[in-house]
């Protein structure tokens, strides 16, 4: 099996500069390659496409205007986040990873200064999430892409009359509810809907029902504040089409048609397609794939069982839960015991080492969390229902903008 190209140097590759990758490199550079001793120089390589690492929830309201939130918060500098650990200690690599071989131990990747570069690993994790059918709502590509999105499609929203948001789930909610109190404001307090809204956004969802993580009785009061900023809720018929089909992907701010599977058909000066997201993992084996393209990990030790030896996955291109940031956020300190009690067993430190596997345990209990503009949101915590103003505080103030400083 290949090692790194030192003799004495062992590189813990982590694929992936977003939530779970930067949190688990911080995580090793500050409490486990110090607890390794060894003749070995270790050494963590973050792979990113990007150099600023993004609070991906909150794109539904940052895509409308820079003002909305603060820039500085909302896009992080990766390298900067990294300069108090001890020099040769971490290496950040701007690049998309092509290939993993997992047999020979390698990794590689397509640099952003135009090479093609093959990194060995003694240990990897593989954090590279999903992306967005919507180039609006995360990274598919860097942070100068995301803003060049941006910016063409703020220019096309001011001459806008009809929006389409194609998904049922958050965000596509909460997107529509951004754009809605944005371009239309509120109904005043006595009134239940919009009437006569300057611009019509409609929320086309397959399902039976809006927000399928939440019981029926929130999905309804969501409706209830989406109706008080001129959003227009379409349950059970999914889009099927667009014309031109590249609408809401390749061209944000292109007009078209939008055909539902019944046959239906309306037409909208901007399109977003909201739906689900697609895991990043076309550069793993389909060895290790699942069907729906996730990387096929233990539910409880997070590893990739099926890779060989110190090979894992967390995030949402991993299959243990589903995506979501609270997800991520509880899985990090599991991964990274798991991880650390493989290094010290591998590296003579039996007596360091934690007698058995930390186990990741899904929370199954209602939780979501879906601001509706600025002031209204629906939601539950562990399974109880959450006042509107809760939401707000919690998340809706912001969208999180303090975990992306605090990764």
């Amino acid at each position: 099996m290949a090692q790194a190209n030192e003799s004495t140097e062992r590189n813990i590759v982590i694929i992936g500069g977003s939530y779970g990758g930067v949190s688990t490199a911080h995580y090793l550079l500050k409490h486990v390659i110090s607890s390794l001793a060894s003749k070995y120089q270790f050494k963590v390589v973050l792979i990113s496409a990007a150099s600023e690492v993004m609070c991906r929830p909150a794109c539904p309201r940052a895509l409308i205007l820079d003002e909305l939130l603060p820039q500085d918060k909302l896009f992080v500098n990766i390298a900067s986040v990294f300069e108090q650990y001890p020099r040769g200690s971490f290496q950040l690599l701007r690049g998309t990873a092509v290939d993993f071989d997992h047999s020979e131990r390698t990794v590689k990747v397509d640099t952003a200064n135009g090479h093609t570069k093959t990194v060995a690993f003694y240990a990897a994790v593989i954090a590279t999430g999903a992306r967005t059918h919507s180039p609006l709502l995360g990274y598919t590509k860097d942070e100068n892409h995301l803003r060049e999105t941006w910016a063409a499609f703020r220019t096309a929203l001011p001459k806008a009359t009809s929006i389409v948001v194609a998904g049922g789930g958050p965000t596509a909610i909460e997107t529509a509810g951004e754009l809605g109190e944005y371009l239309n404001g509120r109904a005043d307090m006595f009134s239940s809907k919009l009437e006569n809204p300057k611009v019509q956004v409609t929320v086309i969802s397959g399902a039976a029902k809006i927000l399928p993580q939440l019981r029926e009785s929130i999905a309804q009061t969501a409706e209830s504040y989406l109706a008080r900023i001129g959003v227009t809720v379409l349950k059970g018929c999914p889009v099927a089409s667009t014309s031109p089909a590249s609408a809401g992907t390749l061209d944000v701010a292109s007009p078209c048609m939008v055909t539902l599977a019944n046959g239906h058909n309306l037409t909208a000066d901007l399109y977003i397609p909201a739906y689900g997201t697609i895991p990043n993992s076309s550069f793993v084996s389909t060895t290790l794939l699942e069907s729906d393209g996730r990387i096929k990990t233990n539910p409880k030790t997070l590893r990739i069982d099926n890779a060989g030896p110190r090979i894992y996955a967390i995030g949402d291109v991993a299959s243990y839960a589903r995506p979501a940031v609270h997800h991520i956020l509880e899985a990090v300190p599991v991964l990274c015991a798991n991880i650390k009690r493989d290094l010290l067993l591998d590296n003579g430190g039996q007596k360091a080492a934690a007698p058995a596997d930390r186990e990741f345990k899904v929370d199954t209990r209602e939780t979501q969390m879906v601001p509706i503009g600025k002031s209204k949101g629906v939601g539950a915590a562990m399974g109880y229902r959450l006042p509107s103003f809760l939401v707000w505080l919690i998340k809706g103030r912001d969208y999180w903008l303090w975990t992306t400083g605090n990764l």
